[in-house]
């Protein structure tokens, strides 16, 4: 299996510290929220000159706060702070609460805004200049952005049809947060692999994120992945996946249960479609450092 995890953590050499472990250990990537250390991008590019192989992916940088071009030449920086390729950018429109309730910005048209954003940073992500005129984001770039030194792959977090579509014809494919194997089944992969195809390009990745816990108790696990989901539970876009991959609460959707019951869940997204597998560990009891062990070794077990 192509398994990764979460990247983040309390400072830069810790950050670093996970990502020589995880990297050591065989884990095919780390991926890191926006928020992680105010901005992941620096600590992504440290943390990758200090690895030899494993990837670095933003699961995912918000679109709305950052234009385009900008973003691509973020991008840009981080291959040069990292010194190899290995790093993957995975961009998302977010949620109106953050976007709108936080930033102060409009909501209105996040389908519409997506397809904007992603239709200049790939192509600048190729190294290719743009000269685009849309209803939310224009660019007429003329050599101002800068080329990545090694290939940047784009990710787009992809629930619904219009952006999963999006996923397929102009990116790399779509990184899926709270998406049980039903969902990846039955609604992901059909419109994400179909566009793809159309669009005449190279089959796309499918990163399936979910909670992950090793623990005897069923029961007891899901009680816990409360508490790391609560903030998704009254979000519409992940209310709508959970509804079709037939989890009624985020709680539902995490991956719990002894080694042999979570092989056969995380087996169930690769079965689906699903190209890899982002585990969230969580811990489960009160001891919280055996119980990520235990989750981790598991994990290790599967590797390829």
């Amino acid at each position: 299996m192509r398994i990764g995890l979460t990247g983040g953590a309390s400072t830069v050499d810790k950050l670093v510290e996970q990502a020589q472990r995880a990297d050591g250990d065989g884990f095919t990537s780390l991926w890191y929220a926006s928020v992680v250390g105010g901005d992941p991008l620096v600590p992504m590019a440290i943390a990758g000159r200090a690895t030899e192989r494993i990837e670095l992916g933003t699961a995912v940088l918000q679109t709305y706060p950052c234009h385009p071009l900008l973003q691509a030449n973020r991008a840009a920086s981080v291959v040069a702070g990292m010194g190899r390729s290995g790093f993957t950018m995975g961009i998302g429109p977010s949620h109106e609460p953050l976007v709108s309730g936080v930033y102060g910005l409009s909501y209105d048209h996040p389908g519409r805004s997506t397809e904007e954003y992603v239709r200049i940073l790939a192509p600048l992500l190729r190294g290719e200049d743009v000269d685009v005129d849309g209803a939310d984001w224009s660019a007429h770039t003329s050599g101002r952005a800068v080329a990545p030194a090694h290939p940047v792959p784009l990710l787009v977090s992809a629930l619904g049809p219009r952006l999963l579509r999006l996923a397929g014809e102009h990116a790399d494919g779509t990184i899926l947060w709270m998406a049980p194997a039903r969902a990846v089944g039955e609604h992901v992969v059909p419109r994400v692999t179909a566009a793809a195809a159309a669009a005449g390009r190279p089959a796309p990745r499918i990163v399936a994120g979910l909670p992950v816990a090793v623990h005897d108790d069923e029961v007891e696990a899901r009680t816990a992945a409360v508490a790391s989901s609560t903030m998704y539970a009254g979000m519409a876009n992940y209310q709508r996946i959970l509804e079709l991959g037939g989890a009624a609460t985020p709680a539902d959707a995490a991956v719990v249960g002894d080694e042999a019951s979570v092989t056969a869940q995380l087996q169930s997204l690769l079965d689906a479609g699903a190209t890899d597998i982002w585990a969230a560990i969580f811990p489960v009891g009160d001891d919280r450092r055996g119980s990520i062990q235990r989750t981790t070794a598991l994990l290790k077990s599967l590797l390829d």
